[in-house]
């Protein structure tokens, strides 16, 4: 049980950042796409700062001297400039959608289709491959909290829950829940939030109050940027080995799909962040789990193909969207671009 709520957490926390970035984005008005491709750029920001980092000796300074909260802080740190550069590829579909007010849908799909080439252009400039991973060891070796980190040694006993959430987990997961509960609280009980959500339901009512309509939804998609960006390092480092390669599983469509069962919604979309990232773990490792504690995996000796495990997310995700989305109430000016001089 603790394997299953420790892999459901490391899929579900991507999902949950990254459609909570999609949440910012089209409460301002605009519909942004692009969620894939802004992951996929974040990653590799986000890889190549732990890289360059790594060939500098410096996380060989810190390992030696045992000092495992700078270890730390460089995973803040490469979560940091994720998030920045995420917010900088942002700043494409801000300008097309909001001053050349040009068509939301083909915007974000430009950007996505430009997002894996320039990463993987980038990665062969770098690396001389088609994958840019970690100079030395893995994400596990280097950013993997366990509770001989934390000063207890191998044979301590921490309880359920001490062994479920302090033994071998990432920083970066915790920090974006916090963060997500941050900004769920701005989205919904602050001033700027209801500015921004006003732009995304009557954005003529929004600007006839004195809000700048532009400015908000350039700080909307922004704001959704830096949190696609992050979502995508935190994807690369906790499930994929900290590696970029011009792709993120579908991880941004999947947010998406999450986004709209959510209904737009915080504590909805954390609900079914943890229903699909919960497939997405028996997809990855289904033959690793054991339900009932008793040494047998059911699901690797069920004998169904490990195909349709893999497909199960998307599946589900299929299932889910046709119940759901004629229910789904998006922002009402969520696509159509503000012209000012139309009032």
């Amino acid at each position: 049980m603790t394997f299953l709520i420790q892999q459901t957490l490391l899929y579900a926390v991507p999902l949950m950042i990254v459609a909570l970035a999609g949440v910012f984005s089209e409460r301002s008005g605009i519909i942004n796409l692009a969620l894939e491709g802004i992951m996929i750029f974040g990653a590799f920001v986000g890889v190549l700062f732990v890289h360059v980092m790594q060939t500098a000796g410096v996380f060989d300074e810190a390992k030696a001297a045992g000092d495992w909260i700078a270890l730390q802080g460089f995973e803040l740190l490469a979560m940091l400039a994720a998030a920045v550069m995420g917010a900088v590829f942002s700043l494409l579909l801000s300008f097309a959608s909001i001053n050349l007010r040009a068509d939301q849908t083909i915007g974000g799909t430009a950007l996505n289709m430009l997002a894996p080439a320039l990463v993987l252009f980038l990665v062969r400039i770098i690396a001389n491959q088609n994958t840019l991973q970690m100079a030395t060891g893995d994400a596990a070796s280097w950013f993997m909290i366990k509770k001989t980190t934390l000063g207890y040694s191998r044979t301590d006993d921490l309880g359920f829950l001490g062994n479920t959430f302090l033994h071998k987990v990432y920083l970066a997961t915790y920090v974006c829940i916090i963060l997500f509960i941050i900004l769920s609280i701005i989205l919904y009980k602050t001033r700027f939030g209801l500015r921004l959500r006003s732009c995304g339901e009557n954005p003529q009512a929004a600007d006839s109050l004195g809000i700048n309509v532009y400015k908000m939804r350039y700080a909307g998609v922004t704001i959704s940027g830096a949190l696609a960006g992050m979502g995508g390092f935190v994807y690369a480092l906790t499930s994929a080995n900290c590696t970029s390669n011009g792709d993120v599983a579908g991880f941004g469509f999947l947010a998406l799909a999450v986004m709209i069962f959510g209904n737009w919604k915080p504590l909805n979309i954390a609900g079914a962040s943890l229903l699909f990232g919960l497939f997405k773990c028996v997809a990855a490792a289904y033959s690793s789990i054991d339900i009932n504690g008793d040494g047998v995996y059911l699901l690797a000796q069920a004998g169904i193909s490990s195909h349709f495990y893999r497909m199960l997310p998307y599946l589900i995700t299929l299932i889910v969207l046709a119940f759901t989305s004629k229910k789904s109430r998006a922002p009402k000016a969520e696509g159509i671009p503000y012209d000012k001089s139309s009032r």
